[in-house]
């Protein structure tokens, strides 16, 4: 990684249109990279966050829930805490397990691994169609950032990164932050540990969470009512290389929260 960076800058990329299943995004990104203002050329070290909703649109991760038939403990427990019984039903077919359930919370672990509320089953931002559909996350995160990548590459003919970003809630604080779902073309984290600090104290146990850090960046340029789904974040100078958003989920064996 290079030198802390004095300044970044994160753009908003104009024109994307309303992703339905089957687009190629890929490809509508790189129209928005062209007709946004100041994001061309691409420079080293530019990286393209992406929010999971557009994703999960065009891969088709979508579930209309007029075809669900909820199982009777999804609709009690939906009935008793003012929820969509059809979209608990989503989250309990999804979960790999469930890890906590109760005053109106669900929290699940996804079969990529995260655990999160709702296991990212989302019905906000869905489109036209909002109050009957729900999207998933992304079969394979890290597969869906290498192909964006892999196409903005031949394109315009510069490596980039790309994040693959989702809003996640956290213990012991409220309000959601933007985290990264799936990466390309960088590392998640940046281990700091055996680094000496400003005042030459050896560091530790300083691993910074380099993606997480860009992902919630992302999100201050594209909030989340705009229908802005994209952003450049230029500047950032993240740790480059080949890596899976795999490698920040910490293993069960040294998971102190199990």
């Amino acid at each position: 990684m290079s030198a802390d960076p004095a300044r970044v800058e994160i753009i908003a990329l104009a024109g994307l249109p309303e992703i339905q299943a089957g687009d190629d995004l890929a490809a509508l990104i790189g129209d928005a990279l062209a007709a946004t203002p100041g994001a061309l050329p691409l420079a080293p070290g530019d990286v393209v966050v992406v929010t999971q909703k557009v994703v999960s649109k065009a891969e088709g991760a979508v579930v209309d829930l007029r075809t669900v038939e909820p199982r009777p403990d999804a609709v009690t427990w939906a009935e008793r805490w003012d929820r969509d019984p059809r979209a608990i039903e989503v989250v309990l077919r999804e979960a790999r397990r469930v890890v906590r359930m109760e005053k109106g919370v669900l929290i699940t672990e996804t079969p990529q691994g995260f655990v999160c509320a709702n296991g990212g089953v989302d019905a906000s931002n869905v489109g036209p169609a909002s109050g009957d559909l729900v999207t998933l996350l992304p079969v394979d995160p890290d597969a869906s950032a290498a192909g964006i990548r892999a196409a903005l590459r031949t394109r315009f003919g510069a490596d980039l990164a790309v994040v693959i970003s989702d809003s996640f809630g956290r213990p012991w604080r409220w309000g959601i932050v933007d985290v990264a779902l799936g990466v390309a073309g960088l590392h998640p984290l940046e281990d700091l540990r055996g680094v000496p600090d400003a005042d030459g104290r050896v560091m530790k146990t300083t691993v910074r969470a380099v993606a997480d850090e860009i992902a919630s960046a992302a999100e201050l340029a594209l909030g989340k009512t705009a229908g802005r789904p994209v952003a450049l974040v230029r500047g950032a100078n993240p740790p480059l290389g080949e890596d899976s958003i795999q490698s920040a989920l910490i293993p069960a064996d040294t998971d102190l929260f199990r």
